[in-house]
Formats: structure tokens, sequence, C-alpha cells
């Protein structure tokens, strides 16, 4: 039997784990950010990858940015196979990204409709024949919007916490509220409390405090009256008035999402009624829905694995994984 040898610590030292930042990040290479005028606002875009390849289009959620709500997933190390085959381009919302100054008095902000509109002034901006929808929150409705007015300018959707329906009544009221106290410049700890459930839900609200606290300080950086303006936009939306026809000959003319579809919710988001009510609504041959175990509101914040697995094969059910773009060196 082999002897046991007694080995002295002679010292340990700790050391304290990196802190989350949203600082810029190496790997996160940005070849251009440009502000793109259009009849309902500047839209600022910030560009990651090589142009020259296939196109993915980025929106965000109320209260985040391109920035907050896409950089940790996007530089995420299993990410960076993928994104060496495509070009993302990152779309704010007027007056939304970083370091914004405050919109003019006499600005009107455009509606869920328009800012699809917006939308597609950026992809003719930059010449984009197809993209690939990736958005989260109002961002995914805003896709979503912009799929139903431009079908042939959109290969596939990517939606996290998407809703196809108007605002409830719970929902109306506290946004309303959130939006008087932002419009007077402040951001109170009423309004603070909201968006961290509406990002993440109770159960990640109380126990993923590193995340918590990281995404604490990035709201005092939020422009208030500028993200009220947003809030009332998303607030006021319409229904998208999306249906299930399962008749093949009624469906040539039913309003409905015609391209391939991925819906992402996690089992303890806030929003999950609203994704499962949206997924009954859309066309069961073209729509895949998955629930993330383990994850509250921000799957690409609380689960980056997960959801780059689920990303990568819904990529390759496209077809993209023909031309072997996910191969690891």
């Amino acid at each position: 039997m082999e002897k046991l040898t007694d080995i002295e610590l002679i010292s340990i030292e700790a050391t304290d784990p990196k802190p989350r930042s949203f600082a810029n990040d190496a790997t996160a290479i940005l070849i251009q950010e440009d502000d793109i005028e259009t009849p309902y606002g500047n839209m600022h875009v910030a560009i990651q990858g090589d142009r020259s390849k296939p196109a993915i289009l980025t929106f965000h959620d109320i209260g985040l940015n391109h920035v907050t709500c896409f950089q940790g997933f996007f530089s995420f190390s299993e990410m960076q196979p993928i994104l060496r085959h495509f070009c993302v381009y990152h779309v704010n919302a007027p007056g939304q990204e970083e370091g914004a100054l405050h919109l003019k008095p006499e600005f009107v902000y455009p509606t869920m409709d328009q800012l699809a509109e917006a939308v597609h002034h950026v992809v003719e901006h930059y010449g984009l024949k197809s993209i690939i929808g990736f958005g989260v929150g109002a961002g995914a409705n805003i896709l979503t919007r912009y799929e139903l007015a431009h079908h042939d300018h959109v290969d596939s959707l990517v939606l996290v916490n998407p809703t196809a329906g108007q605002a409830g009544w719970i929902e109306w009221g506290y946004q309303k509220m959130n939006s008087w106290y932002l419009f007077s410049g402040q951001m109170t700890n009423f309004t603070e409390e909201y968006l961290l459930w509406h990002w993440f839900g109770k159960k990640t609200r109380w126990e993923n405090h590193d995340l918590i606290t990281t995404y604490q300080e990035t709201i005092k950086c939020v422009n208030a009256q500028n993200l009220a303006l947003f809030i009332e936009s998303y607030l006021k939306r319409t229904d998208l008035g999306i249906v299930r026809e399962m008749d093949p000959m009624r469906r040539v003319s039913a309003r409905t999402i015609r391209c391939r579809s991925l819906l992402l919710v996690g089992d303890d988001s806030p929003h999950i009624d609203q994704v499962v009510d949206m997924n009954g609504r859309m066309l069961p041959e073209e729509t895949d829905l998955m629930k993330i175990a383990d994850c509250g509101g921000m799957p690409l914040e609380e689960q980056p694995g997960k959801m780059c697995e689920a990303f990568r094969l819904f990529l390759q059910g496209m077809g993209y994984g023909q031309c072997q773009v996910f191969v690891k060196i």
C-alpha cells in the first residue's frame, strides 16, 4: 500500500473575483459606432464583427442599451466561434445609448410601430438584404413588428421575454408611476426596484447579489427623462394582432409571423405567461419555445452557456451549420 505523504501548507492567499463590469471588453470588437438619422429620431448603432458576414441585428429592453443588454452575452467565450461568421448590429432606441443627452422638449418619441420603421431605415442605411433579429423585452416586440411589416428582410427571429399583447392594468399602473418619477429627472427606489424585477424577477433579485449590484450601478447612469419617454412608448403599445391560422387557405391573408422564430424565457421569469401566450399565437411549425431552467428574467446574463447552445442549434437549424461555421479550432 502506498504511503501517504503529509504536505504542510506554508501560506494561503485569497484573491477576490474580478468584479462584473460593463467597461469596454477586449473581446467585444466594435469596428464602428454610428448615429443614423431617421424620421423618428437618431438611432445609435454599434457594429461588432466583419460587415461582409451575415447580419444579426439586436434591440434592447427598457432601461437598458446595447452594452448593458448584450455585451456580456456576445463577449461570452463560447459565442466567439459563432461571431467569427456573423456581423452584429446593435441598435439603440433614441436617447437610450450610453452618455445620451436629454432629448429636445419638442421631440415626439416614436411609437413601437415607428421604432420598427426606424429599424428599417437602419437596415437600408447599411444595405442589409436580410437580418437575424435578436430582441429582448421591448426590443423583441419592436423586432416582431418589423418582421410583420418587412418580412422579406427578416431571415429569423430570436426573442427573449417577448409579448404580443397590450399592457395589463398592473403593468400600466406601475409604469405610469415610473414615468412620472422619471420625467421629473428622478431615479427613485420605487423605479429601481421595478426595473430590477422587470429584468430579473423575484428569485434572481434575492439570490444573485453580484449581478443585481452590477445592474443597480448601471441604473444610476441612465438618462431618466429619456427612459421615461421609452417606457411611455412601450406602455402604449398596441396588440400585435397575430393569430395562429391552421387553415392553409386562410393563412395566406392572416397576420402572422412567417419566419423561423425562437422564443426564450427563464422558468422563473416574471414574463413567462406573456411568452407562453405569444407562442400560442404563432405558427407551430415555424416556432420553438425554450424555457431555461434555473433562470430568472435575464437569461443572457444568468445562463449564457445555455443561451449560446440554444442559439447555436437554432442557427444550425436555419442552415448555417452546413457552412461549417461552428468548427472549433
